[in-house]
């Protein structure tokens, strides 16, 4: 091959196709490392602009032509897609399809839907291409300057596409957050129960915030005096701090920014995604399910106001001892927070099981502890719960976090009470100490539920004084007939 002339730029190490900002960020990520990478854009003007811009003068090199992109890659070529999920992925990876060759790897990066990633896997892998479906979380900064990369599907790809993801990810104590997470549609899952777990913390700090804001009477400055005090404590992560400093930024007439914005809360689909999946998989992923139906609430801002002119509720009280009701709201959210990590284990155990996936749960505790919208020193605790126990059936189970949930159970109590004797919601943090009381409990009222029924529906039931696996149905009227075996229900 001839040396490379100002005509015939060097052959690039990776392509990416999709210069929103998250792709025009990984780009300049993957060039400040060193890398050469073939960019291209639906929308030829987007290109233009990058690289006349912010790319200008980096080994970033842009192509009109999908043919000329594909013939810049070295081979086996890498193909990294920042493309909007859905029919938008699909159409690109038809499109490549021509051009590529056995051996070839497509990256997806964006957020697509892990059974669409599973599709994807095996028709390719059909085709002899390689697939890899890439969780990416960080936001714009972290694809700027280093994110948690969650890759699964082919392991072939992943050995040839491993240097350049691991040195491009963040670092946390000098490893990489990014690695193999597992077949097919593994690294999507893991990135979808990653944000379903962003959605339970960011709703458990509103519904703190609630609290302080409309019982407590707190400020701007002292709530945000307050989270930056967290934040040095076991509740330190990327959530509690930002939100300290948002409520420090002000608006253009001196207020607080916050207080400008309206409360009506968007969502993207991987929250419900989660709680999806945790209802196909019968995994009580209770949190985060509050958490997706809060930001639906939210939505319907115009009900919302209507209802408040009629619908009343507690009197105003004594206002409280305020120091006392942040240790314990404090408290109570460390304990919920743990609570709906648990649950999040819980469906990525569930979801192995189904798929046949081989996942290292304190890797991808790892995986999120630099990089991620979920990053917190929290994660040092899972990945070394995990790595004494691979095999812990409940994240409540280890001892850090069993100690950790029982010291805190009566603040946490105190602190749902308190919400429901003022009338501020908390459905997460309700959620979580319902999901603890109800796991702690070996007997529940479940045994009602199914003679119920088995009254109206026959439907059987096991009794505690029988083998597991034996179905009983009883004569509840007295018409005759007894109890005898049945059929699974």
């Amino acid at each position: 091959m001839c040396p490379p002339t100002p005509e015939t730029p060097p052959q690039a190490e990776l392509g990416l196709i999709g210069l929103a900002v998250m792709g025009r960020n990984l780009v300049l990520n993957l060039a400040d490392h060193g890398y050469t990478v073939a960019v291209f854009n639906r929308t030829t003007q987007r290109m233009t602009d990058f690289l006349e811009g912010e790319a200008k003068g980096r080994s970033v090199v842009g192509y009109e032509r999908l043919e000329d992109f594909v013939g810049a890659l070295e081979r086996p070529r890498k193909v990294m897609l920042m493309v909007e999920a859905g029919r938008g992925v699909d159409a690109v990876i038809g499109a490549l399809l021509p051009l590529l060759e056995p051996g070839d790897v497509i990256i997806d990066g964006g957020n697509s839907n892990f059974l669409d990633t599973r599709r994807r896997e095996r028709d390719l892998r059909e085709r002899g291409i390689h697939f890899l479906g890439v969780g990416i979380s960080g936001g714009e900064e972290g694809a700027r300057h280093g994110p948690s990369i969650m890759p699964g599907g082919s392991r072939e790809a992943w050995e040839l596409v491993r240097p350049i993801l691991q040195r491009v990810a963040a670092h946390v104590g000098g490893a990489p957050c990014c690695d193999y997470v597992g077949e097919d549609g593994a690294g999507h899952f893991v990135k979808m129960v990653h944000n379903g777990i962003e959605y339970g913390d960011m709703q458990l700090i509103g519904e703190a915030y609630d609290l302080m804001r409309s019982v407590l009477g707190m400020n701007a400055d002292e709530l945000a005096e307050t989270f930056a005090r967290w934040n040095e404590g076991p509740l330190n992560s990327y959530l509690i701090d930002i939100t300290a400093t948002i409520f420090r930024v002000r608006d253009r007439d001196g207020t607080p920014l916050v207080e400008n914005i309206l409360d009506v809360a968007g969502q993207k689909g991987t929250g419900r995604w989660t709680v999806v999946a945790a209802l196909e998989e019968g995994v009580p992923l209770t949190l985060i399910a509050e958490a997706v139906f809060a930001r639906s609430l939210s939505a319907l801002k115009s009900e919302r106001v209507a209802a408040a002119a009629h619908l009343t509720g507690p009197a105003p009280s004594a206002a409280p001892e305020r120091e006392a009701v942040l240790a314990d709201l404090e408290a109570a959210l460390y304990a919920a927070k743990i609570t709906s990590y648990a649950q999040g284990y819980m469906l990525l155990r569930a979801a192995a099981k189904t798929y046949g996936w081989s996942l290292n749960y304190g890797g991808v505790a790892q995986m999120w502890r630099g990089g991620c919208i979920i990053r917190s020193a929290f994660l040092d605790h899972i990945k070394a719960a995990y790595d004494a126990d691979p095999e812990l059936p409940n994240l409540l189970l280890a001892p850090y976090f069993r100690d950790a949930v029982t010291r805190a159970q009566g603040a946490w109590r105190r602190t749902v009470a308190f919400g429901v004797q003022h009338g501020v919601p908390l459905p997460a943090f309700g959620a979580a100490l319902a999901f603890f009381d109800g796991l702690r409990r070996a007997t529940g009222p479940a045994n009602l539920l199914q003679a119920q029924r088995d009254f109206f529906g026959a439907h059987t039931f096991e009794r505690v004084d029988g083998p597991r696996g034996t179905f009983y149905h009883a004569d509840w009227l007295g018409q005759g007939g007894g109890t005898s075996d049945g059929g699974g229900a």
